[in-house]
């Protein structure tokens, strides 16, 4: 189903949400209007109890090869106030402030604002034709949407100095191998793999696996000690629920049962 736009595509299947990037006369740039309908789709499957994974994909040839252009270029005339109170690089932030898990599948070129968008998701699955890079600098332009503090996190200063100052990209070999995306696939197990890979989180509880994914990210974002503490708050609260309760419930009456 398309939205109002006509820049995403979406459809639920096993409890996973799918949105697919449909700008194909643009390379799937990502407009304001793009990443709008992207983030409203989100929400509407994060407020929603029967969906519990969201896979984001491309077209058949790229992922996105960047934010649109077009709109960088009304934005700048803003000038630096009006570009910093702006709420365009938000978009991305909102996104990442979503708690239902997020699956990218890539192919092609994974590029400036599509690369920022590929490290906010939760998983990368990448074809082994994917490209990802942060190319800002060959327009004048340094990455905005997070792109210079994600990239470090994920694959270290010294790779990230590399592709940020250079503009090469790198291969989905290459980045599977810095930490940039969790499996690397044909491109025609991509699709499929995000999907089953989805649809084995969403089989989990839902609140642990939300509570699970917060605590990731408190890793991802601060030191160990503040880790550590928000960890035990989230296993705390997670005891106290019902899938919880159960689960371990099974566990032992399975094990008494094996031990007759």
């Amino acid at each position: 189903m398309a939205d109002g736009t006509g820049t995403i595509l979406t459809r639920t299947e096993d409890a996973v949400g799918h949105v697919r990037l449909h700008r194909p006369e643009a390379a799937n740039a990502l407009s304001r209007a793009m990443m709008t309908a992207l983030l409203d789709a989100v929400r509407a499957w994060d407020a929603d109890p029967d969906v519990r994974c969201v896979v984001i994909s491309g077209t058949e040839r790229l992922f996105a090869a960047g934010a649109d252009i077009a709109d960088l270029a009304e934005l700048s005339e803003s000038g630096p106030v009006g570009t910093y109170l702006d709420d365009f690089s938000d978009l991305w932030e909102a996104l990442y402030a979503t708690r239902i898990p997020l699956v990218a599948a890539v192919n092609g070129h994974v590029l400036g604002g599509g690369c920022e968008l590929a490290m906010i998701c939760d998983l990368v699955i990448a074809s082994d034709t994917a490209r990802f890079g942060q190319p800002e600098l060959r327009l004048g332009a340094i990455p905005g949407a997070g792109g210079t503090q994600r990239l470090v996190r994920a694959v270290g200063k010294a790779l990230a100095m590399d592709m940020i100052l250079t503009g090469r990209t790198i291969t989905a070999p290459e980045a599977l191998a810095a930490g940039l995306v969790s499996r690397v696939v044909p491109p025609d197990q991509l699709d499929r793999t995000a999907h089953d890979t989805a649809r084995t989180i969403a089989a989990h509880p839902a609140t642990a696996v939300r509570l699970a994914k917060e605590a990731v990210l408190t890793a991802f974002e601060t030191p160990l000690s503040v880790g550590i503490r928000t960890e035990r708050r989230l296993a705390a609260l997670n005891s106290s629920t019902d899938d919880h309760t159960q689960g371990l419930r099974a566990f032992l009456d399975k094990r008494r049962s094996n031990e007759r």
